[in-house]
């Protein structure tokens, strides 16, 4: 089962409320957290040195960064929600975002959406989406929260 398509506002109107679904699960790789870590300047040994992590870490290994988590997002949110027709998208804003378990090097991880509120502002649609980092075999998820995307449709 591939993306729902989103095409207009009235097909976005139709899963207000609803589970929009999960992406495929994505391993985190040491040399990902190694190219976060340049990008962002985030040096931290937790993240960056696997030696030093399994003997003074509190997870007994290196961790991925919590906003290396929230960067996959649009890679993941591609495979729950396929745009079309769109003019632009904008990344509106992010509420109630709590990162609540560490994702460990070489854990995999998906995102679970749901449609929380949708509206049309004059030809802006603007919608909130419920989402979950979920790690897998793990009960509690990397982190949750509420994305807000503005989306102009030709």
């Amino acid at each position: 089962m591939g993306p729902i398509i989103i095409g207009s506002f009235e097909d976005f109107e139709k899963y207000n409320g609803q589970d929009l679904g999960a992406s495929a699960f994505f391993q985190i790789t040491q040399n990902q957290i190694n190219l976060f870590a340049e990008a962002t300047h985030d040096h931290q040994w937790i993240h960056t040195d696997p030696e030093r992590a399994k003997i003074e870490g509190a997870f007994g290994n290196t961790i991925a960064h919590g906003y290396l988590t929230l960067s996959i997002v649009p890679h993941l949110w591609e495979q729950i929600v396929e745009v079309q027709n769109l003019k632009m998208m904008i990344n509106y804003g992010i509420e109630t975002l709590r990162f609540s378990n560490p994702v460990l090097v070489t854990d995999q991880v998906r995102l679970v959406a749901k449609l929380k509120n949708i509206a049309n502002l004059r030809g802006t649609v603007k919608a909130e989406v419920e989402v979950k980092l979920e790690i897998k075999d793990q009960k509690k998820p990397a982190f949750s929260g509420i994305l807000i995307f503005l989306y102009h449709f030709n």
